[in-house]
């Protein structure tokens, strides 16, 4: 009986030395992984690769004939869904890690050690796998999980938990019944709504009010109008938004800020869908939709009393739940390229490249600002490119920045650093280090580089670290 082959596709090890060749061809063999394809003569690899198209391709830098620089080159431009890993000796180190800026997966040195290469085509056959998921997924949307792929456009995303809010907001788009939108800022509520209103056929406008530190009179005056000689200054008739987004969608912002003398008129709008313009002593009937968004937790609201129960039913008879970006990390390099490539054309400049470590170091971050965050840093680091790939140093500021004022305390005092329970006994110095070494190797997934920016020190000394261990 044949054995079943893992992985599927090949995986291809490119390097003249026949022995490094037999070397990582049986590590892997007895690893689990048995499809496995070499390669001695350089000029022959892209050809393998174009008939097998490998899962994953090991290339050594220095060969005969084509250098791995030229091959990788060659492969990012034609095949850039199949992770490379280099392999170098110590002295190229240093030319692996520009192969990393230039897209390559990951780097190990000879003499190859065991558990690293191992560790190191999993990761890839991972990273793979996950691409390829994204791309299924994706592709899945636009044939029939969504009938109006084209609405949600703007909500740039792979996450196969936010593919099933826009099925979910598709289902409830042509109910026009009230829906309430929640999630923190940033997270994209109002891009949300505006996909609500194209799915929903609606012939009217969409119309949006950030109704937050409005006071009733203004909220009234803004929402439904007036008549000329309502109030003072009142020169003219005035229509309000309502009769602005006639047919179409009302969208009010920031819902939980609204005061309790405006909730009571939106609670008359929302129930008997009537309102009356300041100054007129009739009703008037409003074919306006209405879409509320929140960061705030109502419910929390309501228990103390700041928000009324029955407009807050009212307003949920559809709730759409918007994940922060630290919950829909997989998205996070898919929107750098997004917003590189809109930043680079508005600044009317050449899109740099983006690094892959930038994504390993963008994903251990938390983003309290969630997409507006993200975005605002990729333009600023656009805005700030001079040549060659994307800097690091514009998204590490942030980032130490940002970190910096959430570790200040309300009366505006700088905190000590990050609380941390210990277990009894406490440990030694040299454990701490220890721990907080490889805590911050497993949030930067491996990266050396990412996990030094978050412990504030250079990769050499973390390299240091790393390697005498038994010193922590």
């Amino acid at each position: 009986m044949k054995n079943t082959l893992y992985p599927a596709e090949p995986i291809l090890v490119v390097d003249d030395e026949e022995a490094i060749l037999l070397s990582v061809d049986t590590i892997l063999q007895l690893a689990g992984m048995n499809n496995v394809l070499t390669c001695s003569d350089s000029r022959q690899a892209l050809e393998i690769i174009q008939k097998y198209r490998p899962s994953v391709v090991l290339l050594d830098l220095n060969m005969p004939h084509f250098s791995g620089e030229a091959i990788h080159e060659r492969l990012a431009s034609l095949y850039p869904h199949i992770p490379v890993i280099i392999i170098t000796g110590r002295i190229d180190a240093e030319t692996a890690v520009e192969r990393m800026k230039s897209g390559a997966f990951d780097y190990i040195v000879k003499p190859v050690d065991e558990k690293r290469l191992v560790e190191t085509v999993k990761k890839s056959l991972q990273y793979k796998d996950l691409l390829q998921e994204n791309q299924v997924v994706g592709e899945e949307a636009g044939k029939g999980l969504l009938q109006n792929p084209q609405a949600f456009a703007a909500l740039i995303t792979n996450s196969p938990k936010m593919l099933q809010i826009f099925g979910y907001a598709e289902s409830v788009a042509t109910t026009l019944q009230p829906l309430l939108i929640c999630g923190e800022t940033g997270t994209g509520k109002e891009l949300m709504a505006r996909a609500i209103h194209t799915v929903s056929g609606c012939p009217g406008e969409f119309v949006a009010v950030n109704v937050a530190g409005l006071d009733d009179n203004v909220f009234a005056d803004t929402l439904f109008g007036h008549v000329k000689g309502a109030f003072t200054g009142a020169e003219e008739h005035r229509p309000g938004l309502i009769d602005k987004a006639a047919g179409g969608t009302l969208f009010l912002d920031e819902i939980g800020d609204l005061s309790s003398g405006s909730q009571i008129k939106l609670l008359r709008l929302l129930q008997e869908k009537e309102y009356m313009p300041l100054g007129q002593d009739s009703n008037r009937r409003s074919t306006a939709r209405i879409i509320a968004s929140t960061h705030v937790d109502l419910w929390d609201l309501q228990n103390r009393e700041l928000f009324r129960q029955d407009l807050h039913y009212r307003l949920r008879t559809h709730k759409i739940l918007l994940p922060p970006l630290r919950e829909r990390r997989e998205d996070i390099g898919l929107l750098v390229e997004h917003f590189a490539t809109w930043s680079a054309e508005t600044l009317h400049r050449q899109k740099p490249h983006i690094p892959r470590e930038l994504t390993t170091m963008l994903e251990s971050y938390r983003f309290p600002g969630n997409v507006r965050e993200l975005q605002a840093m990729v333009f600023d680091a656009i805005a700030r490119h001079k040549s060659g790939a994307i800097s690091l140093a514009v998204f590490r500021h942030h980032i130490w920045q940002a970190s910096k004022d959430e570790g200040r305390s309300c009366d505006g005092s700088e905190r000590q650093g990050v609380p941390i329970l210990f277990a009894e006994p406490l440990p030694t110095i040299k454990e701490a280090i220890r721990m907080l070494v490889e805590e911050a190797m497993q949030r930067a997934g491996g990266n050396q580089t990412t996990a030094a920016s978050m412990l504030g020190i250079s990769q050499q000394a973390l390299s240091k670290r790393l390697k005498n261990r038994e010193d922590l």
